[in-house]
């Protein structure tokens, strides 16, 4: 196996395949390396793929693209145990061609993606881990590989590894993450017909919808659940930070189970079958725990640089920039025949200057907050769900009595001046 490539890519999701796939599509002589059976065997999320960035690599894909439902729907809900406050916009604009976003399966679409980039050139290895990047004289050559005469070399490596990145670690881009900088997700894909999910979230053909769930759904620790539509199966999970987890001594799977059996949440799945389960660690540290991203033969990209948008659940759509940035910047060092850092910072450079930079910096206090004062998920929603129940509970009792009964039930439960200390902290952490 001991080859010479133009670029070597580790990991076939999101982020790997579109730089293997835009490498190919531009000439190149490109690796994909995969560990799992096939791509998406190891890959995780929650399951919403974002159409502009997919778009941007290959147009009307979802024409072709084995994708299970337009998202037409999104819910947003504050939960206390036997309530929700519930809010989210619908719009039939999201139904039509070209379409806002879908829901996938990533066991289903990252083997059509990897296709896609094998038609274009490049060849995948499945089945294969990467083990450590060969250094020598400070820049990155090749990689070695748990296969006998495992050693494969190219102009540049990129590391699309996921979330642990171990080869990052090994290059001291980046330290070991600490437990608030990661969160434990777990998911299961439950079956159910169709025209029962229709009915059940109102929807018609080729519609779906996502339900983002805070609150009572995590215990009230900092992290979310999420319920989203499949063609004939819900995908229902939950994560919290791992500094949550350990400190409130939760367990992942009951905490699923849990989200399952709560009665805001146990009528969409009635009667469902259970068909799948999945963990997964998402980066959740934010514009502060983004590693290096070049240097000398090597970038980073997608889960590995920690390129996740906790506060919008975003990452596929970061991911997938993150590997269209660093192809082109390949593109450009190959013209130069440069592989340097100073050369690949040109990735760099594009990334900080892309809305995946910006939008991470714009939340790149929010986790720590909302961590360090659980009160906005522990106390706020149930306090939200109570003040809801108070105000649309008709008893006679005039609608200007109940604001102010409303609102000196909240300031009486936290006082005044801390009510607006949270209000003014949670402002800051998000504008």
């Amino acid at each position: 196996m001991s080859e010479k490539f133009d670029v070597i890519v580790v990991g076939a999701g999101p982020a790997g395949t579109s730089c293997a796939f835009v490498c190919a599509k531009n000439g190149l002589n490109v690796l994909l390396i995969e560990r799992g059976e096939y791509p998406g065997s190891k890959n995780v999320m929650g399951g919403v793929l974002y159409r502009k960035q997919m778009e941007e690599l290959i147009p009307e894909f979802w024409k072709e693209a084995p994708l299970e439902r337009p998202v037409i729907e999104q819910r947003f809900w504050m939960m206390d145990k036997e309530s929700v406050v519930q809010f989210g916009y619908k719009g039939l604009e999201w139904g039509q061609e070209p379409y806002n976003n879908f829901t996938v399966l990533r066991a289903q679409f990252d083997q059509w993606f990897a296709r896609k980039a094998v038609e274009t050139g490049a060849l995948l290895i499945n089945e294969t881990v990467v083990t450590e990047c060969i250094v020598e004289n400070g820049k990155v050559i090749g990689v070695r590989t748990d296969r006998p005469d495992g050693e494969v070399y190219a102009d540049v490596v990129v590391l699309a590894d996921g979330v642990n990145s171990l080869l990052g670690k090994q290059l001291g881009f980046h330290k070991e993450f600490r437990p608030d900088e990661v969160a434990l997700t777990v998911m299961e894909v439950v079956n159910l017909p169709k025209e029962k999910i229709n009915d059940r979230f109102n929807l018609e053909e080729n519609q779906g919808c996502t339900v983002e769930i805070f609150g009572d759904s995590t215990k009230g620790n900092l992290g979310t659940a999420f319920l989203y539509t499949n063609k004939d199966s819900l995908n229902i999970g939950v994560g919290t930070t791992l500094s949550s987890m350990i400190k409130a001594k939760l367990k992942p799977y009951d905490l699923l189970d849990y989200l399952k059996t709560h009665p805001m949440v146990k009528p969409y799945l009635e009667g469902g079958e259970s068909a799948e389960y999945l963990a997964h660690l998402i980066p959740e540290g934010g514009y502060r725990s983004v590693p290096k991203v070049a240097g000398n033969g090597v970038v980073v990209v997608g889960d590995a640089a920690q390129l996740v948008n906790a506060i919008h659940r975003e990452g596929s759509n970061m991911a997938m920039s993150s590997g269209k940035m660093a192809a082109e910047a390949i593109i450009e060092a190959k013209k130069d025949d440069n592989y340097s850092e100073a050369s690949l910072n040109r990735y760099k450079d594009a990334l900080y200057g892309s809305f995946i930079m910006k939008d991470l910096e714009k939340y790149k206090d929010a986790a720590h907050i909302f961590e360090k004062h659980p009160q906005y998920l522990r106390d706020y929603v149930p306090m939200m769900n109570r003040a809801a129940s108070k105000f649309f509970t008709v008893d006679g009792t005039s609608k200007r009595e109940k604001q102010k009964e409303v609102l000196k039930s909240v300031t009486d439960e936290r006082g005044t001046f801390k009510v607006l200390k949270d209000i003014y902290r949670a402002w800051k952490a998000v504008k």
